[in-house]
């Protein structure tokens, strides 16, 4: 689907994503960051898309440390809720600033569709959730922020994420999301979590719809999204998967160039012209072409 050449359809991304939280089954929900790979990810069946910070600062050549600036974000974010109707979860980092800068960034990205946004309590500038070195905000400072989103968004959904896990204590985790729910956060993101049990307790205690990170190479086990549905997780967020995985595969790519001259043991790995042609709905911004202007067409000989 492609916002120029089909007629949207009337999707509710945030009602969308209120059924997927009442469904009574964990979500897998793929980080995003590019329009081409959220189509990919429409056309493949899932039901809900992630954009995360830390892959978005990678595909910038930068670290994940809040280095990037809110019109960037609003700028990418643009394309990929133009790209498909999927509910899409952004991450916010800790907001651009204080409260007036988080009330600013719901606005922007409301009127773009989003469906939700992720808040954390870390101070800025911020860490990747599982490096060490974090440090995070008072409960007020936060709880200002939380509300600030809250009182700013129409419809949209908010996470609030605590990286208090890593920074105190799992105790302090569950205190820091209690009072996160309690202040009015639509879902609840404990980030970093070291074991099943951890994932386990902290579900029974904090009653809310809730988020797992399973990125790879980082804190917390990877758990299979029926496990995490199983102990009452909602929504189970991959946001650097596929990136990575890219990455691998372009490296791979590269090498056989550099190393022996051609890319043909690559070629399996790649998606060939007509399937990429097929997802961004080459054929119909063609017919679009030829519609609206028949005789250029023709004389261009196309």
């Amino acid at each position: 689907m492609s916002w120029m050449t089909d007629d949207r359809t009337a999707n509710d991304p945030v009602s969308d994503l209120k059924n997927l939280l009442q469904s009574g089954v964990a979500i897998p929900t793929p980080g995003v960051n590019d329009p081409l790979t959220a189509i990919l990810a429409d056309r493949m069946g899932f039901r809900c898309i992630y954009f995360s910070g830390a892959a978005f600062s990678a595909s910038l050549g930068i670290p994940d440390i809040g280095l990037f600036s809110v019109d960037q974000l609003i700028d990418s974010v643009k394309w990929i809720t133009r790209s498909t109707n999927l509910p899409l979860i952004v991450d916010i980092d800790t907001g651009f600033g204080e409260a007036v800068n988080v009330v600013r960034v719901i606005k922007e990205l409301e009127y773009l569709g989003v469906a939700a946004v992720q808040l954390e309590d870390q101070v800025s500038p911020k860490r990747c959730g599982h490096l060490d070195g974090k440090q995070i905000v008072s409960e007020q400072q936060y709880v200002e922020k939380l509300k600030a989103a809250l009182a700013a968004r129409e419809n949209m959904l908010i996470i609030a994420r605590t990286d208090s896990r890593d920074v105190y204590s799992f105790d302090e985790a569950i205190k820091r999301g209690t009072l996160y729910r309690d202040s009015g956060a639509d879902v609840i993101f404990p980030e970093a979590l070291e074991s099943l049990d951890e994932f386990k307790q902290f579900a029974i205690k904090v009653k809310a719809p809730l988020l797992a990170n399973m990125t790879e190479f980082g804190k917390s086990p990877l758990l299979t999204v029926d496990d995490l549905g199983d102990i009452g997780y909602s929504l189970v967020i991959y946001p650097a998967t596929g990136q990575r995985a890219a990455l691998g595969a372009i490296k791979k790519a590269f090498t056989n160039i550099r190393d022996y001259g051609s890319q043909i043991d690559s070629l399996s790995d790649m998606m060939n012209r007509s399937q990429i042609y097929d997802l961004i709905d080459y054929e119909k911004f063609s017919e679009l072409d030829a519609r609206i202007a028949p005789t250029i067409t023709k004389k261009s000989g196309f």
